[in-house]
């Protein structure tokens, strides 16, 4: 019986392929457009089963419309009667019992042959976003035939929030007919790992400008998203390396930026030589194993297990190590595990080859850590998680890195050494003991400033006086770091000098002015003078009493010197732009008396002043300076801003611990002081110890020679009554040759003064302003033996002035108790 051929019913249209197929999937009609297509003659075709033109099985799709009997549009390969695929997009349609099959042809083989060696990834979705061709690269990156993914959704083909999100876009794209981009980071069903792709969505319109599918393009970006990511990494890098000026914070820095971005550990040692802030000179090392300490790791892995060495402790490399080799010649490199050069260096290192089997590890680089010709150490970059291995562009990252990593530790290194070399100077120029002496009894706190600024030039002194006195310095060099250090030693030495010759406090200061004024000539020679803009500075500065007065690039201090005298109980103080001293009465109340205030050190043109105090047995004088009550400020603090220090400081000593200086001292900068105070603090707390009456005798002494006798009766009944018998002979030579000189060189009243403290004191005063002098006498000279005597039979002896004259002084050291 003959098969009805549809197509011969007028139905076919003018060159269209179009065939019929039965119910039993055999074909029963052929047109020429189909024969043109597929090379086959209609006597070819007719009467054979549709399913051998397929190139391959037929889609899901197709399979369910088939079942249905519902029309379906798809891309289909076919088989060409020369053997090769050909893909046409084909409409299938249930027509009397049968099927009609409409395929387009394609187009010009180069079409074709563009779109199979297009190198993206390029595919085409009709209206309801089911795939109807794609080029080869979006075959091979599905790894998946074509025909087993034509006629479906991404997301029946690749599941995922990602493939969801491109349908998204495809509704939009179809719904407002606008292009669309999107980018992306991911792993495709036929890719060993994650790429980076830029995807391209543009509408497909028939003539009528009506959306009939949407096109899908993604270009790999991988390597641009890669350089993009080093530019990132570079740019972080200049932000969070270096934030502080220390080694070990800095080193811990690198590691943890590039951590997971870059590497999945990392590592950075330095040499024992860093770390010891020894001299490097950055040289080559000497063949054979080095060890180096950890300074810092990170990992992607909780507790680094792939390193058995924590921060701080040593880890040994061979000579055959790319480490050594590193640090040898100045060169970073990168290397896989299974290199000749890697194996080599982990079957001489059996520690870190357990470690790299156990944990994966497949590549890292070394590179040196080098700053201004100096080798610090090495970091240490690995993978392990990450699948890529580093590359040559990678290798440059992590030598730029660390350049700036290098670069930061050098400064944390050199910072370091210069803070702890201020450090060390200033606390060897600041007093390590209070001296023996019994007119007061103190405690004293320094604290310095803290990293941000660096060491200041705050100091505190006690310097032991003749005459039982003692005297109490406080002062404050401008600026910080070690030239503000060494300033302040130079001048601690220059009150020290010119205290051991009795100067009083004003006069004392005016020369320690001088010598500030002649240290700024000589380190600015062109700079002003004492006068003119100077002379202006010092009148405010009287006012203000701070030394941030002082002009910049001079050298300028404030100092308070103040002296005790425990038998009369008075206190002399001066200041020079230095706060004053804040005072606790026996009983209890704390006050701020009024001292003259003198202008800053390096200043000139005015005048210090002297300002007497009475400071009766159990009261405590406090002497400070001024990061004290300013609470670490260095900037201009007004006259009001001090004064309210020293209220809160006053406030703070009435409520404080009585029984202990020490815990007073506590007790203040606890109350007073931040965590870290910005600017030096100095404290010297001092309580008066009176002496008593007893253990002093004043007698005044006609200028008559015949007194010289009676001197030394009075002398030697005033010993006995203290009990200091043993000391009789040798203080009656020392009286008698003072009270000789007084009256044969020099003017009445003439005084003889004995003070039992911790030494036995002799004072002779007079009203000539004349010095004695030591000299050493001739055979045959009559005089000028007798100071020589006194000098050899006593520990101590001197001079000091005084408003009316002179006191000649010698001490003996009391015998000790029986």
């Amino acid at each position: 019986m003959p098969v009805h051929d549809p197509m011969d019913d007028g139905q076919s249209v003018a060159g269209a392929a179009m065939a019929a197929v039965g119910t039993d999937g055999v074909v029963t009609g052929w047109t020429p457009g189909a024969a043109r297509l597929l090379g086959y003659r209609r006597d070819e075709v007719v009467g054979r089963e549709a399913r051998t033109l397929l190139a391959g099985r037929l889609p899901g799709s197709a399979l369910r419309s088939l079942r249905h009997q519902e029309e379906w549009r798809g891309w289909l390969l076919l088989r060409h009667r020369q053997g090769h695929d050909v893909g046409a997009k084909v409409e299938a349609a249930p027509m009397g019992g049968g099927w009609a099959v409409r395929a387009e042809e394609p187009g010009t083989p180069l079409a074709e042959w563009a779109l199979d060696q297009m190198p993206a990834v390029f595919g085409v979705y009709d209206h309801e976003k089911r795939l109807i061709g794609s080029s080869a690269e979006g075959r091979r990156v599905m790894g998946v035939p074509e025909q087993e993914v034509i006629g479906l959704r991404v997301v029946e083909f690749s599941p995922g929030r990602r493939s969801e999100k491109l349908e998204e876009l495809m509704d939009r794209v179809m719904e407002t007919g606008e292009r669309m981009t999107a980018e992306t980071f991911t792993q495709a069903p036929g890719e060993s790992r994650a790429h980076a792709w830029s995807v391209y969505l543009y509408p497909l319109k028939d003539p009528d400008g009506q959306v009939r599918g949407v096109s899908v393009a993604a270009l790999d970006t991988t390597s641009q998203y890669k350089a993009r990511k080093r530019l990132s990494l570079v740019n972080t890098t200049s932000v969070r390396i270096g934030t502080t000026l220390d080694v070990v914070r800095t080193a811990e820095e690198l590691t943890e930026v590039v951590l997971g971005q870059f590497a999945d550990f990392a590592s950075v040692d330095l040499l024992d030589a860093v770390l010891d802030e020894a001299a490097d000179d950055g040289g080559p090392r000497a063949p054979g194993p080095v060890v180096l300490r950890r300074a810092a790791q990170s990992s992607v892995l909780a507790g680094a297990p792939e390193t058995s060495v924590r921060p701080g402790e040593p880890d040994r490399y061979p000579e055959e190590s790319p480490m050594v080799r590193a640090l040898v010649t100045g060169k970073a490199s990168h290397l896989w595990i299974e290199d000749q050069d890697a194996q080599d260096w982990l079957r001489a290192d059996p520690l870190h080859a357990r470690t790299a089997h156990a944990f994966g590890i497949h590549s890292l680089i070394v590179v040196p850590l080098r700053a201004r010709g100096t080798t610090l150490g090495i970091a240490q970059f690995v993978r392990h998680r990450t699948p890529d291995p580093f590359d040559p562009d990678d290798l440059i990252l992590a030598e730029e890195i660390t350049a700036r990593a290098a670069l930061s530790i050098d400064n944390a290194l050199r910072y370091t050494r210069e803070r702890n070399t201020a450090l060390t100077l200033q606390r060897t120029m600041l007093p390590q003991r209070t001296p023996r002496q019994a007119a007061v009894t103190v405690a004293s706190r320094y604290l310095p400033a803290d990293a941000r600024v660096g060491v200041g030039g705050d100091w505190f002194d006690v310097i032991p006086l003749s005459g039982t006195r003692v005297a109490l310095v406080v002062g404050d060099v401008v600026g910080h770091g070690i030239q503000a250090s060494a300033t302040m030693g130079r001048l601690r030495t220059a009150v020290r000098t010119l205290a051991d010759v009795d100067m009083p406090p004003d006069e004392l200061l005016t020369h320690l002015d001088d010598l500030v004024l002649r240290l700024n000539r000589e380190e600015h020679p062109d700079g002003p003078g004492e006068t003119g803009e100077h002379a202006e500075n010092a009148e405010n500065a009287e006012h203000v009493g701070h030394a941030e007065h002082v002009d910049a690039g001079n050298i300028g201090a404030t100092c308070v010197y103040a002296v005790y005298d425990p038998v009369t109980q008075h206190c002399t103080v001066a200041r020079a732009g230095h706060p004053a001293p804040v005072v606790m009465r026996p009983d209890g109340a704390v006050e701020v008396p009024e001292v003259r205030a003198g202008p800053p050190l390096g200043l000139g043109g005015l005048p210090f002043e002297s300002t007497e105090l009475d400071l009766p047995d159990g009261s405590m004088i406090a002497l400070f300076t001024d990061g004290l009550i300013g609470a670490g400020r260095r900037d201009r603090v007004p006259e009001a801003g001090l004064a309210a220090g020293a209220a809160r400081l006053a406030a703070a000593i009435a409520d404080g611990p009585s029984a202990s200086l020490d815990d007073m001292c506590d007790h203040v900068m606890r109350t007073l002081l931040p965590d870290t105070p910005a600017d030096d603090v100095a404290l010297l707390l001092a309580h008066a110890n009176g002496l008593d009456a007893s253990r002093v005798s004043t007698w005044d002494l006609p200028p008559d020679p015949a007194m010289v006798a009676h001197a030394r009766r009075l002398t030697t009944e005033q010993l006995a009554g203290w009990g200091l018998e043993e000391m009789a002979f040798v203080t009656e030579l020392v009286v008698s040759e003072l009270v000789t000189n007084a009256i044969r060189y020099a003017r009445a009243p003439i005084q003889l003064r004995l003070i039992n403290d911790t030494s036995l004191i002799c004072e002779v005063s007079d009203a000539s302003s004349t010095a004695p002098h030591l000299r050493r006498a001739r055979v045959y000279d009559e005089g000028g033996r007798g100071l020589l005597l006194v000098a050899q039979l006593t520990e101590r002896w001197g001079t000091r002035h005084t408003p009316r004259g002179k006191t000649i002084w010698t001490e003996q050291p009391l015998p000790p108790p029986a």
